[in-house]
């Protein structure tokens, strides 16, 4: 047997390789959009690839499953669980629980395990040649290590109202028949830590069933279904608001890409021009680099493993934009935003500096600077973390607005009086200063030192 493990640390999501040696078939399961990384794969090893399948309608990246189908020919195995509303609205071939799908010597048998989404299946794999006995489970977004799936992102991502404690109970009911299985079978989840599809994944790619009932809070819950939902819908990070376009964009046709975009480097008077006219810029350098000079009104994300995270919470899906970029990170980056389906990037500039425009500077403060503004009535200090870092302690006087709904909180905020954001390290909090800037809020300040710097000089929290 063939397998191998391919991890897109950018969203933190796990797809999948398996291959039968003796007949040279395979199959990819949830592949990333820009599918190239498995041809490669495939053509290293002697493998074609046969069939392609997902474990459910994915709502944190767009799939690369219909691109690869385009380009091998392969044949589409799709789930067909979870009724009516859960269908994928594009040709496949049909999978429901107990069916089977054969890869030369290898079967993976398909088990529904609803809870984090109606239509969720796992594929418990058997590699015939050396044993009847199954070896591997493949859960998608159902367990994780050391946590599962989060049923909550139906009502909140997509707004269907009542989808949350329904998918909680039935996520128990998953649980307790996933109980069953060998404790030696490996689990190979779909995402790992950082992923926003649960609340405290594990940094391990992979698992067993044994030690997941051992380690794993959701199997510490047996004949306690009410704690069990309680607990699991309790302190859900803010899903990402392009969740709601990737669950749609999964589930219907949509045009293909099949190969990798490249842009062009605009001139100084293109660039003048799609700025003028209005083309939001995103300027992904550093934050020092960033506070030091940027455009006006452009927004700082970082290219780091979060770019496409944050890219999703700013930018929809019909308008363009610019990219401030290093020629040479631009093919990584473009990798990054399409695996979300942000298609409509006009083109790219290096450098800010020789633009024709006048730049503006971050204020950016320290520590000391900032205890003097605590406890002060003129000052509005805003956090920008998620909710449960709030609530697990702020600066003394904090008020909470998350930098991802931050765009729409504006009203929430003094013109009137100085304001300083904050995050943990200054990444997030670099984005919410940008955001306010653009918006015409000039009295802001920027701690970027966050909780991390606050903590470490015994700041006073609450």
């Amino acid at each position: 047997m063939f397998f191998q493990h391919v991890y897109d640390k950018s969203l933190a999501q796990a797809s999948f390789v398996v291959g039968c040696q003796a007949t040279g078939e395979a199959i990819v399961i949830d592949a990333q959009r820009d599918m190239d990384v498995y041809l490669k794969i495939a053509a290293q090893n002697n493998l074609k690839i046969t069939h392609i399948t997902e474990t459910h309608i994915h709502a944190d990246f767009l799939t690369g499953s219909r691109e690869l189908a385009a380009v091998t020919g392969a044949q589409l195995f799709l789930s067909d669980e979870g009724g009516a509303d859960w269908q994928y609205q594009f040709a496949h071939t049909g999978l429901k629980h107990g069916n089977k799908i054969k890869v030369g010597n290898l079967t993976l048998e398909v088990l529904h395990t609803p809870g984090h989404t109606p239509e969720s299946i796992s594929f418990l794999l058997t590699d015939h040649p050396a044993s009847d006995e199954p070896v591997m489970i493949f859960t998608g977004d159902f367990v994780f290590v050391g946590d599962i799936g989060r049923p909550d992102l139906l009502e909140k991502a997509a707004g269907l109202i009542g989808t949350q404690e329904k998918g909680a109970k039935q996520m128990y009911e998953s649980i307790q028949r996933f109980a069953l299985l060998p404790s030696f079978v490996q689990v190979w989840p779909g995402h790992g830590a950082g992923s926003a599809c649960g609340k405290a994944l594990g940094a391990v790619p992979s698992s067993t069933v044994g030690y997941e009932k051992i380690r794993n809070w959701a199997f510490q819950y047996e004949n306690n279904e009410e704690g069990f939902v309680d607990y699991l819908l309790a302190g859900q990070p803010e899903p990402p608001k392009y969740f709601a376009m990737m669950k749609y964009l999964n589930k219907v046709s949509r045009p293909l890409l099949v190969e990798i975009p490249h842009h062009q480097e605009l001139s100084s008077a293109q660039f003048l021009q799609a700025y003028g006219d209005g083309i939001k810029v995103i300027d992904t350098r550093n934050k020092v680099d960033f506070a030091g000079g940027f455009i006006p009104g452009s927004i700082n994300i970082q290219h780091n493993n979060s770019l496409s995270t944050w890219a999703g919470w700013f930018l929809n899906y019909q308008e363009q934009f610019i990219l401030v970029a290093k020629a040479d990170e631009m093919e990584e980056i473009t990798r990054k935003l399409m695996r979300i389906g942000l298609d409509n990037i006009y083109g790219f500039v290096s450098g800010v500096g020789d633009l024709g425009i006048e730049l503006q500077t971050a204020d950016v403060i320290n520590l000391e600077t900032v205890k003097t503004y605590v406890g002060n009535d003129d000052v509005q200090i805003i956090d920008v973390r998620g909710l449960k870092e709030y609530n697990e302690g702020h600066i003394e006087g904090a008020e909470h607005i998350f930098v991802g709904t931050l765009q729409d909180d504006l009203d929430k905020i003094s013109k009137e009086k100085q304001v300083v954001v904050y995050c943990q390290s200054g990444d997030r909090s670099a984005i919410a200063y940008a955001i306010l800037r653009r918006n015409g809020f000039d009295t802001i300040k920027n701690y970027s030192g966050g909780m991390k710097e606050w903590l470490a000089n015994e700041g006073k929290i609450i």
